[in-house]
């Protein structure tokens, strides 16, 4: 018996990285799925791939900052699996960095509309159905960059991450008594496109990889292995956290 057998997950941003390796790891342990992302030939390989190691998944193509979306996701996890009981609110954009004096308010917020106001419109349809059979997990991705430590020409992006700690923990404190458990990871450096797009030279990911205590930077399964965590049965009496999965960045000063 996996750690999430039984359970129907659904995972935003779920076509590479973090939520791509948290979808392959709940369908190993059990789990149900329900992915999204705006990649339909990504979601499409990713289904092939947990239906062919013997799981069960479903694909909706679509962008997280249309309440319509968030709400078709939770509806197609109702229909096609009765029930709903984690959520990984993942999807998320660098967004348009620079100079602060220099961003544009449509940059600004279009990072705060997928960041932010779309893992809220995620999580308010979410815990909506999670409420009707009596609680849930609800986990978002932020990050340390504006929490523990900040770095200059990212400030739309620190925001927007930084607004859902706090997210997270209202919506603990509002349905913790219904058996609602919300909590948010912060990584550190992880090796995916996102990372790569940011770090596109050898110089930069190794200044990078010097900035954390383990002196690399994270694989996206050891992030999914975080998240499993918090999705199972493991951290029932877990709720509210801002949890750091960042390899030490946050507390290294050499």
């Amino acid at each position: 018996m996996g750690r999430l057998s039984g359970k129907v997950a659904l995972i935003t941003g779920a076509s590479s990285g973090i939520g791509r390796a948290t979808a392959l790891l709940f369908a190993a342990e059990g789990a149900k799925l329900v992915v999204g992302a705006r990649r339909q030939a990504e979601l499409e390989s990713l289904v092939a791939q947990i239906r062919d190691a013997g799981g069960e998944a479903v694909a909706l193509a679509g962008d997280v900052r249309g309440e319509d979306y968030a709400s078709a996701l939770v509806a197609l996890a109702v229909e096609r699996f009765g029930r709903l009981d984690i959520a990984f609110n993942n999807a998320g954009t660098l967004g348009e960095g620079g100079a602060s004096t220099e961003v544009s308010a449509d940059g600004w917020n279009d990072t705060l509309a997928i960041n932010l106001t779309g893992a809220f419109l995620g999580a308010k349809h979410q815990i909506g159905q999670m409420l009707r059979h009596g609680g849930g997990s609800v986990i978002f991705t932020s990050t340390f960059v504006g929490y523990t430590v900040a770095f200059p020409g990212v400030a739309a992006y620190a925001a927007s991450k930084s607004g859902l700690i706090g997210l997270t923990q209202a919506l603990a404190a509002e349905f913790g008594p219904q058996g609602i458990r919300v909590n948010a990871i912060l990584p550190g450096a992880v090796d995916t496109d996102m990372y790569r797009s940011m770090n596109d030279t050898s110089e930069s990911q190794a200044f990078i990889t010097t900035l954390h205590a383990l002196k690399r930077v994270a694989t996206p399964e050891e992030l999914a292995r975080s998240v499993l965590y918090l999705a199972s049965d493991d951290s029932s009496f877990v709720t509210g956290t801002a949890s750091l999965v960042d390899g030490g960045v946050s507390i290294t000063r050499t």
